[in-house]
């Protein structure tokens, strides 16, 4: 199994992580956080524009017919960004199920509409229902457009879970298949919110002094921040294997997903641990930046299957096989 992402992959990374470099994202999300989710969407509609929102879209009705590896790519930018908004239902499950219910409803997201998902019991609130343009609420494999209830608080401010309820009947849908690209999306996001605390806690480091000295210095904190580097690069080829598993069809796919989610997690969480560790309470404070990623990797870590969920699936594929 080849790990190692072409050149096309790095392209699509690069020019994602250009984008959003530009686009102020801690201002953003604070907006989005406060109400004002209009510089958010501006956001997601330059990456629609470069073909994020049609990703897993069939080229046949206006979308890009990538594929999961690409998707890995991609969501991963937007983690290291902590893009706000829907962006595992959007960019990864809601193609999947309206391909298989809805098609007519694909062209909208591949220019740029938002979409959000409900599935109890492991995903029980729909994200930022408010502001998708569509709402999905799925039961078993019936689905149908859901109606947003009053809106539950979450750790991280940037993220409004509401309750769902059916509404029109939109007919049959695959939830597993989608299940697990939403479990991998958000695993991409978690190790890319893991590596951008790495990043800045790192420079930190390097900027803080203390006894005449710049703390990365301290052998405690290079100690910690190397677990951070050797956590995140060991869940990476565990993310792209689970991608190219999904991807090729294979009979382990779910598995594989599966370990990934829960090596980005606890990788990511991890990484948000040293961060704090190292940055001291200011770091948690809401004027400091650091918030905005510390407080979406805690609730990506439970989102889309709970770190115990996954376990269970792992232990019951290996005693399966």
């Amino acid at each position: 199994m080849r790990f190692a992402l072409d050149s096309s992959h790095e392209d699509f990374a690069s020019s994602i992580d250009a984008l959003l470099a530009k686009s102020d994202m801690p201002a953003v999300i604070r907006a989005w956080s406060a109400g004002d989710t209009g510089p958010g969407l501006k956001v997601w509609q330059r990456l629609a524009e470069i073909g994020l929102g049609g990703l897993l879209v069939g080229e046949d009705h206006d979308g890009v017919g990538a594929d999961a590896v690409d998707l890995v790519v991609a969501v991963e930018q937007l983690g290291r960004h902590a893009v706000p908004g829907p962006v595992v239902d959007t960019v990864a499950v809601a193609p999947v199920l309206l391909a298989a219910a809805a098609p007519d409803r694909l062209p909208a997201l591949a220019s740029g509409a938002l979409a959000t998902v409900a599935a109890a019991p492991d995903v029980p609130f729909a994200v930022d229902a408010d502001v998708a343009d569509l709402v999905l609420h799925v039961d078993g494999s019936a689905m149908s457009v859901g109606t947003p209830g009053q809106p539950r608080e979450s750790v991280d401010p940037a993220r409004r879970l509401f309750p769902v309820s059916a509404g029109e009947s939109l007919g049959k849908a695959d939830f597993g298949a989608a299940f697990d690209l939403g479990a991998l999306a958000t695993a991409a996001q978690l190790q890319g919110l893991g590596r951008t605390l790495l990043e800045r806690t790192t420079e930190y480091a390097q900027q803080r002094r203390q006894f005449g000295r710049a703390i990365g210095s301290f052998q405690a904190v290079k100690h910690h921040l190397a677990e951070v580097a050797v956590a995140l690069e060991m869940a990476r080829p565990l993310l792209h294997g689970a991608a190219l598993s999904v991807r090729d069809g294979l009979p382990q796919a779910s598995r594989d997903v599966s370990a990934a989610k829960v090596a980005c997690g606890d990788a990511a969480y991890r990484a948000a641990r040293t961060a704090l560790q190292v940055h001291g309470a200011i770091g948690y404070t809401r004027e400091h930046d650091l918030s905005l990623w510390l407080t979406k990797v805690r609730a990506l870590v439970t989102a889309w299957g709970t770190p115990d969920v996954h376990r269970a699936r792992i232990v019951d594929a290996l005693e399966a096989s």
